[in-house]
This record gives C-alpha cells, structure tokens and sequence, in this order.
C-alpha cells in the first residue's frame, strides 16, 4: 500500500493512476477502427451505443447520488462525495460522446434489401417506412412518427443530458465553493437544486430510456422499461463509486473511509439488484403471462437458441450473484468481496444492456451469431478506460478529496453501524 509523509496528503489526488487507462482507451480504439474496415459498421454502432449509453449512465447515476445525499440530509456519505461528484464532472463528456454516436448513427446509411436506411434506428428512422406503397410502409411507426422524428428526437435527448449535466455542475461547484468560503449557504442551495433535480430526473430518465433504447424496437412498448434502466443506472452506479473509492483507499488516499462506509455501499449494491430483479420480473411476467404478440415479440427474440443462454446468465450475474455473496453482514464489510461484486456487478449489467439492444438490432435470423465477437470486450474495455481517465483527471483538479467544510462531515468521519 502507498504511504504519504504526510497525512494532509491524502486530501490531494495527483492521477497518477491513469495509466492504465490509457492502454484500454487504444484498445477501444484500434477495435472500433477494426470494426469499420471489416464491414461490421452496424454491429460496431450497437456496441458503441450500448457503451455511451452505459457511461452516460453511470455518470448520471454519480449526480442522483450527490443529490439523494443532500435532499435526505445524509451524514454517512459526506466524506466520499467527492467521488460522484467527479461523475458529475465527467457527465457533459459522456452526453457529447453519446449525442455524437446517435447522431452519426442516424446520419451515415446503407442498403438492406434495395431500402436506405441509417445504421442505428432503423426500425423508426428509415424514410421508406412512412411511405406508403414502399414495400416497406408500416403503418404503426407512420402512426408514431409525430413523436418519433429525428428532430424532435434529438432535441428531446440534447435537452436531457443538457439538464443532468448542469445539476451535476451545480452540485460539484456548489461544493468547491463551500470549501473556500464555509458556512451554510452553499450547503442549502445544494439541498433546493438536488430537490428539483429528483423531481426533474424521475420524471425524464424514464423518457432518456424509452427514446435511446426502447425504439431500438420501435413496434414494441412496456411502461416498466424506464423504471427498469433507472435500476439498472442506479446498481451500476454504486459499483463505479464502490470501486473507484476501494481503489483509491489501497493506494493510501481516503484513508478516513472505514468498513461501515464500505457496508453502507454494500448494502445499497445488494439491495438495489434486488430491486432491478423485482423490475425485470415483474415486466417479464405481465408480458409473458398476457402473451400479446406486439409485446412478447420482445421476449421472443430473446429465447432464440442464439440468445437464450445470455438471456438467463443476465439473472445468474445481477440477481442470484449479489443475492447470495451480499446478503450476509460480514460479506458486505469485507473490501476483496465488495470489489469482486463491483466488477461482477459492472459486466452483468453491461449484459443487460447488450440484452436490450442486440437482438433487436443486429438483423434477421440468418445473420445472427451465438458468440460474442472481439468488437464487445474491445469496445467496452476501450470505454472503460476512457470513464476511468476522465474520473482520475476530474479527482486530481480537486483542491481536496473530502469536503472539509461539509456540515456533516464529523458525523461521517464518525460514522459507525
């Protein structure tokens, strides 16, 4: 473990280990590069879809975080804030990099079966789809088509990510500023935008996922599917932050984070998998049970021989995983578990979201595939090098890893259950 000469030390975040993710974001990289010039550009915007969203995501989940803490009046967490807080910080890059897949998706187009059509969205997006006597003329996406347009689209998803970016840039400055200048005020108007911001986030995250994966599959519909992805953000969020801080704590910085800090996070990763789990039950039994063709065509899809195993190893990972490692108290205090449940936790739901967006995308049966082809572990890990780059740099520019002036920062240094 590093030492410091100093215990002060510990307050400041040099970055230096960036290094690493360095290495990953040139595998991301080349892969992305490999995936063009072998004419898999289709399945190459699907992957680099599901990463941006899932980094935009997890940033997304570090803002609810900082403002559940601050509209509940938390003490415990008051001491690791400045972890998702750097979430926050990065959140404008990972909306930019999303906004510019989506959009690049939308724009470059090729040839299916004598029919134009854009890379991603092609379900809604097509032309030919809203003209009638195509050959391709469906009348349920012509019916959609005065919400699902490319212009609105793009203005509703700019809209979003512009909102969450500025809560999040709110809550890291208001922060700073209470570093430097102390007192309640800051402190308070942290507590009224994070107010607004639950109310604000509740309402559109819900939206965020019907309009950036759900019309993947434009014909199909469930009103779980928000709530759904908003516990999906929520439980990978809190691995990001739980890994990020165990990192930074075996390298001697955030000494001040004890086991119960670690418990705390513990129990909201095996809490909020049970809550994902209740979510995608509940969406997969109503539509199971009613057996409606436009909505079980979802679930269909993903019970072909090429899907099923990955459909089930989805439970496996994020349900009967964090059930029975983390249900324990002593397995939530123990750092090596908690880590090893981060990163589980981590790539299963990055198969959750793999789940949601392939077999819908990726082309009719014949061109389906039963095994991962090098472009998901390339493009993921070239993405999670980018996250841990720019959390590392967002940590090093703050003038201190704890809120020194934080009102309920002694109750968190003293924090104990």
């Amino acid at each position: 473990m590093k030492t410091h000469n100093s215990f002060d030390e510990q307050y400041q975040f040099t970055g230096k280990l960036k290094t690493g993710s360095l290495i990953a974001i040139a595998i991301g990289v080349l892969t992305i590069i490999a995936g063009f010039a072998t004419n898999h550009a289709e399945q190459t915007f699907d992957n680099l879809l599901l990463v941006g969203y899932y980094f935009t995501c997890v940033c997304a989940a570090g803002v609810m975080f900082c403002a559940i803490q601050y509209a509940a009046q938390a003490g415990w967490s008051a001491s690791i804030l400045r972890v998702p807080q750097a979430f926050g910080k990065v959140l404008p890059i990972a909306a930019l990099i999303l906004l510019i897949i989506i959009v690049s998706g939308l724009s470059m187009t090729h040839t299916v079966d004598g029919h134009v059509q854009p890379y991603l969205y092609a379900r809604w997006a097509t032309p030919d789809l809203h003209v009638k006597g195509s050959g391709i003329y469906d009348h349920v996406i012509a019916g959609k088509e005065g919400y699902l347009n490319k212009p609105y689209f793009l203005t509703r998803i700019i809209l979003m990510l512009a909102c969450y970016s500025i809560f999040g840039f709110l809550l890291y400055k208001y922060s700073s500023t209470e570093d430097d200048l102390g007192g309640m005020k800051f402190y308070n108007k942290s507590f009224v935008i994070s107010a607004v911001f639950l109310v604000l986030f509740g309402f559109t995250i819900p939206v965020f996922a019907f309009d950036t994966i759900m019309s993947l599959e434009a014909r199909w519909f469930s009103t779980m599917f928000g709530w759904y992805n908003l516990a999906g953000l929520w439980v990978s969020g809190i691995a990001a932050m739980a890994l990020i801080i165990l990192t930074l704590r075996k390298q001697g910085y955030m000494s001040w984070v004890t086991t119960d800090h670690i418990h705390n996070l513990g129990l909201f990763m095996f809490a909020f998998s049970i809550f994902w789990t209740y979510l995608w039950f509940a969406q997969f039994l109503l539509t199971y049970y009613a057996n409606i063709p436009e909505e079980s065509a979802y679930f269909f899809r993903r019970w072909e021989p090429q899907f099923m195993p990955w459909f089930w190893l989805n439970i496996v990972i994020n349900f009967a995983t964090p059930l029975l490692v983390l249900m324990s108290r002593d397995s939530k205090r123990y750092e090596g578990t908690i880590k090893v449940m981060c990163v589980i936790i981590i790539i299963g739901h990055w198969l959750d979201y793999w789940q949601m967006i392939m077999p819908g995308t990726i082309g009719p049966k014949e061109h389906w595939y039963t095994e991962f082809s090098l472009l998901e572990p390339g493009i993921f890990i070239g993405f999670a090098g980018l996250f841990t780059f720019c959390i590392m740099t967002a940590l090093s520019k703050f003038k201190s890893l704890i809120p020194k002036k934080h009102p309920f920062l002694e109750e968190s240094l003293h924090h104990h259950i």
